[in-house]
């Protein structure tokens, strides 16, 4: 296998990598609307607001492991620009290397990948659908 070859391989792990990632934050999204759609339809059957508050802390936990992915994406996207010459002061200096615990700072934090504006709206919206609509039918506001 010549050295070309093989650069083209590790290319090639880290984009099916990304992949993954990117894959995994999908399925957690979906799987985010599933479980709350199974709340809403219990609710919209027994009428207990208690099914409006249970999935709150479900979406909390499905928001912070949606970031870890996200995470986990930002600093393969970081190798893979190394490794293509893209980023003007590379981390990674061995061509084969994949570690993403090199890749540390704001661009790669965790809050910060928490706070972006692919997850931040998404999970916080159904927070306050959620709060929202348990408010307004418990108090009868309507």
């Amino acid at each position: 296998m010549s050295k070309l070859e093989k650069k083209i391989q590790h290319r090639e792990f880290v984009q099916n990598i990304i992949t993954r990632m990117n894959a995994n934050s999908f399925q957690i999204k979906s799987l985010t609307i599933t479980i709350i759609s199974a709340f809403l339809a219990i609710y919209a059957t027994t009428t207990k607001e208690l099914f409006l508050i249970i999935p709150i802390p479900i979406v909390v936990l499905f928001w912070f492991l949606d970031t870890y992915y996200l995470q986990q994406e930002r600093k393969f996207k970081g190798i893979y620009n190394d490794i293509t010459g893209l980023n003007n002061n590379p981390i990674t200096t061995n061509t084969y290397q994949i570690s993403p615990n090199l890749y540390i700072g704001k661009e790669y934090n965790y809050w910060n990948a928490f706070s972006s504006k692919t997850l931040f709206p998404f999970y916080l919206l159904i927070i306050v659908f959620l709060l929202f609509s348990y408010f307004i039918i418990e108090f009868n506001v309507f």
